[in-house]
């Protein structure tokens, strides 16, 4: 009877997928329990959607906690098996017909008491064999899962890059029209064109070659990671004696192998300075002041942004860290006809957004990148993770090109329907709409935000006495 409930209590301990003790073990909502990286394994292969392998009850589970009652039911069933094993006569010390309870560290054998105390190893470090067993199996189940979060890690980044490499050139090609057609404009004053978008295009042209090697890269690398991931979850069918020999290679292998794990480019265009851009922008420069309003409304304009990046990678992950504080206004006057071009100062901020607007859509409650909008024309930056990424809207389009650091022109071309944002600092174009793309009237439009980690607080009579200024 001892025997049949023993039996029948290790079956409670063993995983319904693969059939083994249940290591790292995770309880899914329907009660059923596995291995970690059983269960993750199990439902990346489902086809339509996670369900649990033994009674088909569908699961959203994304965030597995691990079992400690089970964990360490697990360890005493372990223990227990492996005292037995090493009490059977075949197992016993040749020399001297002992237990071999202990296991040397340096050359990962076990030993019996006397064996341990002798010449040979009396000088080399000893633990009790279970131990040892129990600390090489907590040291595996933290590997594949250290490592099964790494293979997320590098597919994410694999899809991440594989999205960055599609468009680039197509972006490439189009800031190269937006600039002939800048060149167009104004064709005395801005000489050198051929040559300067030919030197654009080669520069893409490398970077996409670039993108091309990081991608291959990521591939390989999680090609091997599978291959070490595959390798470790094969280790868990070993017995104990096995696995202490073995399992310091196997580690060694996954440790050296996460080291190095490439991370996806991100590209981005240099500020090419365009000879006499600036001269030419300033023949028609503006004065105006700003309404000195605040608006709550557009809260969510920056969020908006860093969204959608991050509900393409994980629908889970976080927007972003912390509540910003966001300051808009909106010049006094509206413009009909005829070329102004001014600049705003966005060097003290980590999000902000410049350009023009219609008064319709300051009477809008809706998100500033909301794809239903067509009354605001935006150069916007916000920070997402550790780098900028620089927007435009009407549409919500990603720019490829280093993010201004401190002055950011507009200029507004009534007479062509067009709207264009430089770089006045490094004389560069960041962006030009096409041409009968905006209507009028439209009014200078102004949003930056801060955390409220800023040394210094912000007014938004401070921004437009430098705009005035400058």
């Amino acid at each position: 009877m001892d025997s049949e409930i023993s039996e029948a209590f290790q079956k409670e301990l063993t995983c319904f997928v693969c059939l083994n003790f249940l290591l790292d073990p995770v309880t899914i909502g329907c009660g059923h329990s596995f291995c970690r990286s059983c269960i993750c394994l199990f439902w990346e292969q489902a086809f339509v959607f996670a369900s649990c392998p033994v009674c088909r009850q569908r699961s959203e589970q994304t965030n597995f906690k691990t079992n400690f009652l089970l964990k360490t039911l697990v360890s005493t069933v372990r223990k227990a098996n492996l005292r037995q094993f090493l009490k059977c006569e075949e197992h016993l010390c040749g020399a001297h017909k002992q237990t071999k309870t202990i296991f040397c560290e340096a050359d990962k054998s076990l030993l019996c008491l006397v064996c341990s105390q002798g010449q040979e190893h009396k000088t080399h470090r000893h633990c009790p064999a279970e131990e040892a067993a129990e600390e090489s199996w907590e040291k595996l189940a933290n590997q594949i899962r250290s490592l099964w979060e790494k293979i997320q890690e590098t597919e994410r980044n694999r899809k991440k890059h594989g999205r960055g490499t599609d468009p680039w050139m197509f972006y490439v090609y189009r800031h190269g029209d937006m600039i002939r057609r800048t060149y167009q404009m104004a064709p005395p004053l801005l000489p050198e064109e051929d040559y300067y978008v030919e030197s654009v295009i080669k520069e893409g042209e490398n970077i996409y070659d670039q993108l091309i090697s990081r991608q291959e890269e990521i591939i390989g690398k999680k090609r091997e990671l599978r291959e070490i991931h595959k390798e470790l979850v094969q280790m868990c069918f070993k017995l104990d004696v096995e696995l202490l020999q073995e399992l310091e290679d196997k580690l060694k292998w996954s440790e050296s192998a996460q080291l190095h794990v490439p991370q996806p480019l991100l590209p981005e265009l240099p500020a090419r300075p365009m000879s006499g851009l600036m001269d030419w922008l300033n023949l028609f420069r503006v004065n105006f002041s700003f309404s000195n309003e605040v608006s709550s409304q557009h809260i969510r304009l920056f969020d908006d942004a860093r969204r959608l990046t991050y509900e393409h990678d994980n629908p889970h992950a976080p927007s972003d860290g912390g509540t910003a504080k966001h300051f808009a206004s909106w010049g006094d006057q509206s413009f009909t006809s005829g070329k102004q071009y001014w600049e705003m100062h966005v060097d003290s901020s980590w999000d902000w957004a410049v350009g023009v607007c219609k008064d319709s859509w300051i009477r809008k409650d809706a998100g500033i990148l909301d794809e239903s909008n067509r009354d605001n024309f935006l150069l916007v930056c916000v920070k997402q993770d550790d780098h900028y990424q620089l927007w435009t809207t009407a549409p919500t389009t990603p720019l490829y090109i280093e993010r201004p650091l401190e002055r950011v022109g507009v200029f507004l071309d009534c007479d062509n329907g067009s709207v264009s944002f430089v770089d006045a600092a490094k004389h560069s174009l960041l962006w030009r709409y096409d041409d009968g793309r905006c209507t009028f009237p439209v009014r200078p439009f102004i949003c930056t935000g801060h955390r409220p980690t800023t040394p210094e607080p912000f007014a938004i009579h401070d921004l437009m006495r430098e705009c005035m200024e400058s």
